[in-house]
């Protein structure tokens, strides 16, 4: 006899389809007294599937001087937030804002991200 998955009802399942996205953490790398250095700390890897940017959306970081490049849906894991960076296809993204999503299982949370003109360095 088949059972089904334990979950709220009318949830619907999300799938994380569109590749891996890992969050770092911005951190001081220079030595106490010495001028700041920012570098990238590796926090969590995640799988995401790709959101639409809608209309409104875009219009509100226009309206912000913010050009959200994409939005993107991960499981919600661990601490995110707006002062990290995320890296995915290569590219470094700002995390503009983290958006908590319902009635979706897995619980998740949406990130918008904008494209980093200056790029950090990455701690190895």
């Amino acid at each position: 006899m088949r059972k089904k998955p334990n979950r709220p009802k009318r949830d619907i399942t999300q799938p994380f389809n569109d590749g891996i996205v890992t969050i770092y953490n911005v951190t001081d790398a220079a030595k106490p007294g010495y001028a700041p250095v920012e570098k990238l700390e590796e926090k969590i890897k995640l799988r995401y599937e790709e959101q639409r940017l809608g209309i409104n959306r875009l219009y509100q970081s226009r309206q912000a001087q913010v050009e959200i490049s994409m939005v993107i849906r991960v499981p919600k894991a661990g601490e995110i937030s707006p002062q990290d960076v995320a890296i995915l296809g290569g590219k470094q993204y700002r995390i503009d804002t983290v958006q908590k999503v319902m009635d979706v299982y897995p619980p998740c949370v949406d990130l918008a991200l904008v494209k980093i003109e200056q790029e950090y360095e990455v701690m190895a």
